[in-house]
């Protein structure tokens, strides 16, 4: 079922008020009403991007990121750093300044 592309904007223009209220008058920092508001929001621009392909062949130049689980992302950047080899890039960096140093000032 195709949803008319007015009408999904117009759910997209309240789900963007509604979320602002709800940043607006968060209660705490773990306020659900903002999450809540979130979430709608999510999920009215995607119906709203679905529509405008349907109907239209057309996007928005906008995108929603994947929710990620911090943890697991801590871990993968763990991981990552101990691929790399620090006192490597250390001794090439103190190589290229030791060869600046050398080279006559009209070189450099």
């Amino acid at each position: 079922m195709t949803v008319e592309p007015r009408a999904a904007l117009d759910r997209l223009i309240a789900a963007l008020e509604a979320h602002h209220h709800a940043v607006a008058t968060r209660r705490s920092d773990d306020d659900p009403a903002v999450d809540d508001a979130y979430d709608v929001l999510a999920d009215a621009y995607e119906v709203y991007e679905d529509s405008l392909a349907t109907v239209f062949g057309e996007v928005t130049p906008f995108y929603l990121a994947d929710e990620i689980d911090d943890d697991d992302d801590d871990d993968d950047e763990d991981e990552d750093l101990d691929d790399i080899d620090f006192d490597d890039d250390l001794d090439d960096i103190e190589e290229n300044a030791d060869e600046e140093e050398r080279q006559p000032a009209q070189q450099r």
